[in-house]
């Protein structure tokens, strides 16, 4: 069943924004998606809407898809240190998401997630503005997850033994 949306009006932005913020924080993820999609369809280019939207999706992580779908919002982040600091935010909430769900091989890929996670949050401390210790914090809580749980390490090497003949 297909419904024709309905438009915000863009004087309702601040306050659709700080809804969207709100739902967040009430872990319900899929509300404050909704809500910034409706102003992305006002005005594409709202910054803060398309980082609550980032946050939302990775809320959510869990699925390729989700993750996939966070992926390409970072692609519309404009500032360099905000998209290297977001980027570092999705590796992360993936690989906490793998140690969740516990899946068949979930931890090298984990690792892999967090060890990426790091290198951007390396890079964003290199772009932060003055004052701004985000990526650092978030880089020693990565550090501290790996060194805590022995069971995120790299994927092991595979090693070929060659087929004798008899």
């Amino acid at each position: 069943m297909d419904f024709e949306l309905k438009s915000l009006s863009t004087t309702a932005i601040p306050e659709a924004l700080e809804k969207a913020e709100r739902y967040r924080l009430l872990d319900e993820p899929w509300q404050a998606e909704s809500i910034c999609l409706d102003i992305l369809r006002v005005d594409p280019s709202h910054q803060a809407a398309l980082v609550t939207l980032l946050l939302s999706l990775t809320d959510q992580c869990g699925t390729e898809a989700t993750v996939s779908r966070a992926r390409e919002v970072l692609a519309k982040i404009n500032d360099d240190y905000e998209r290297a600091y977001y980027t570092g935010i999705v590796y992360e909430r993936s690989a906490r998401a793998r140690m969740k769900q516990a899946l068949l091989g979930w931890g090298p890929k984990a690792y892999a997630e967090f060890l990426d996670a790091m290198r951007f949050y390396e890079l964003a401390e290199t772009l932060r503005p003055p004052g701004n210790d985000d990526s650092i914090l978030r880089w020693n809580t990565c550090a501290r997850t790996l060194m805590r749980h022995h069971e995120l390490r790299p994927q092991p090497e595979e090693r070929l033994e060659p087929v004798l003949d008899d």
